[in-house]
């Protein structure tokens, strides 16, 4: 179909080099004003809402201000408050204190396998010379003294490094191999299969990892206080030399590698080097 010539509008633009003419369909040139109005409504909008937006941000800038000036007040007011309630709010604050502590000593006896305990009362014993503390000494005597509780529990070793049965015991015994002859048993055996975690029982640092004659595969980690674990039998070592570890953690896995009849965890506890009955070791009434 042929476009009528008065359906067709031509611009000419010239400058100084060449002239260019544009067709198009003149029915456009009436919907100039509304694409202009509709053009100029959006820029409005976007115009109305930076300044909704920026209104808005700067309310909250002012809400922050005001919050922070009340912080601050409140920051300073603390000390003035906390000495004038020092001696009412002092047995609560450390109740709570000894509390989290206590969970923290459960927390460790717990990862070896171990009942936690439970403090009923706290306070002085009622002897004539603790009745001469006052209540700041013997917070800190307590406080002082679970602290040490809590290095001590969490560095020494305690509880199980697999919660299972006893198959062997610390002392002499008859040779595996021969049963004609006695030897010395230096650690305690945990019944197990290929594969079952061996954990460590207290928090320390790995001094060794590989094969240990007939203990085969073997960890030791020393620990606090002189103490050492020892690991051994193990089908796979998941830890390495130098590397810190923590109670209840992985450092292998049961086997049976080494001088050994079947599966199993042998366990070690040494102090000063010197092998000493892990049994002691294993709950809190020995």
């Amino acid at each position: 179909m042929k476009t009528k010539s008065s359906e067709i509008s031509t611009v000419i633009i010239v400058n100084k080099n060449r002239q260019q003419t544009l067709h198009f369909k003149t029915k456009h040139l009436s919907h100039l004003k509304h694409y202009g109005l509709s053009i100029l409504a959006v820029i409005l909008l976007l115009a109305g809402a930076i300044v909704y937006l920026r209104s808005q941000n700067q309310k909250q800038e002012e809400e922050k201000t005001q919050l922070l000036s009340q912080i601050t007040k409140l920051k300073g007011a603390i000390p003035v408050y906390a000495q004038q309630q020092k001696k009412e709010m002092n047995a609560q604050a450390y109740v709570q204190t000894i509390e989290g502590k206590l969970q923290k000593i459960n927390d460790y006896l717990r990862k070896r396998g171990l009942k936690g305990f439970s403090i009923k009362a706290v306070g002085g014993n009622g002897n004539a010379e603790g009745a001469k503390l006052s209540d700041d000494e013997t917070y800190s005597l307590y406080s002082d003294y679970l602290s040490n509780l809590v290095h001590t529990v969490a560095f020494t070793p305690m509880g199980y490094p697999r919660i299972s049965s006893l198959t062997s015991f610390f002392g002499y015994r008859s040779d595996p191999f021969n049963s004609a002859h006695a030897e010395f048993h230096p650690g305690i055996d945990f019944r197990g299969a290929k594969g079952d975690e061996a954990k460590c029982t207290a928090s320390g640092r790995v001094i060794f990892t590989g094969w240990y004659g007939g203990y085969g595969n073997c960890v030791r980690i020393q620990h606090a206080n002189n103490f050492e674990t020892l690991y051994g039998h193990l089908s796979y070592i998941s830890v390495k030399v130098g590397q810190d570890v923590t109670l209840g953690q992985k450092i292998g896995e049961v086997g049976s590698t080494g001088r050994s009849t079947g599966a199993h965890l042998h366990y070690e506890v040494r102090k000063n080097g010197k092998p000493v009955n892990p049994i002691t070791f294993l709950t809190l009434n020995n």
